[in-house]
């Protein structure tokens, strides 16, 4: 008989309602009872993810936000065992770019035994720290430094789980003001080396943020490439061009309408955008750095890669 295995925050949901739901489709579908497994507050959840995948499930349901979701992700990279979500963070991205409903329980444990499986691609960050030493890191949304990072960094966690990303306000209008400038030198797919001044640098598998803004355009979790945007307000009346961009990405990049406007209106200097398999940074300064929401970090060179088709994803019929 097939089995399930379940790795979840338990801070973040409703274990009994949880439970009794995994029962019923058991029963419905003719599967083993199912594997538990909590994540530890002294744990991001990677033990509990690895601790599932030994006992060679069929699916394993993640019940967490992008956090657990990133780790579990990274342990069962190139196992060919299926990862369902049940979104219940504070920002849920990914679940976002897929489309899949938030705190949905019913919804998301019945995708996890009779959904379909979906490849997507999953991103690496090889980190160097100031001493020279590297460590590589999974994500499956974004990586950023400047802004994104320093969003993750300084942002109150109680704010953060009380006002969800209204806390954030504080940290983006702090960088805003400050406007400070990052130097640094980059490679797209082991090509020349170039030089860019810019206040952020987001490298994204996904393109949606929270409130529909559609961050990076062409991204898309299966293409096998990373697309990349930098932020070059220069002085801080550039944020409005900034501003513009984004605000308008969705309207010209998804409607016939808007592709005929960017095609005639000159592109915003202030927003840079360009796509790669591997991407080369190096900091001539050691800068903060965030992979999926989560702080790691300073580093003076990051290598980030993506492995096309490297994770499968369960998803319910109509994802």
């Amino acid at each position: 008989m097939p089995r399930a295995a379940i790795v979840v925050n338990p801070v973040k949901v409703d274990l009994r309602v949880l439970r009794n739901t995994v029962a019923a489709e058991e029963q419905r579908n003719g599967w083993a009872p199912t594997t538990w497994f909590e994540t530890a507050a002294s744990d991001d959840g990677l033990a509990a993810a690895r601790e599932a995948l030994a006992t060679a499930p069929d699916v394993v349901l993640v019940v967490g936000g992008d956090g657990t979701l990133r780790v579990a992700a990274e342990a069962l990279h190139g196992s060919g065992v299926p990862l369902a979500l049940l979104p219940v963070g504070t920002g849920n991205l990914y679940a976002r770019n897929l489309r899949i409903p938030l705190n949905d329980v019913a919804g998301s444990v019945r995708a996890a035994f009779s959904g379909t499986d979906r490849p997507v691609d999953l991103a690496f960050a090889d980190l160097t720290d100031p001493q020279g030493t590297t460590t590589r890191h999974a994500f499956l949304v974004m990586a950023g430094i400047g802004l994104d990072a320093n969003m993750a960094a300084n942002t109150n966690a109680r704010l953060k789980k009380r006002f969800g990303w209204l806390a954030y306000s504080d940290p983006i209008m702090r960088s805003v003001i400050g406007n400070r400038q990052i130097d640094l030198r980059y490679a797209l797919d082991d090509g020349d080396t170039r030089t860019m001044r810019a206040h952020t640098v987001i490298v994204g598998n996904c393109g949606t943020l929270t409130a529909g803004v559609l961050l990076l355009p062409a991204a898309e979790p299966d293409d096998g490439v990373l697309d990349a945007v930098a932020f070059r307000p220069g002085r801080t009346v550039g944020w409005a061009g900034v501003g513009y961009g984004l605000s308008l990405n969705r309207f010209f990049h998804r409607t016939g309408f808007g592709r005929f406007l960017s095609w005639l209106i000159p592109a915003t200097r202030t927003l840079r955008y360009t796509s790669a398999r591997v991407l080369d940074l190096a900091l001539d300064h050691p800068e903060q750095i965030q992979l999926d929401g989560d702080p790691f970090g300073t580093v003076v060179a990051v290598r980030l890669t993506v492995d096309h088709g490297g994770l499968t994803i369960r998803v319910g019929p109509s994802r």
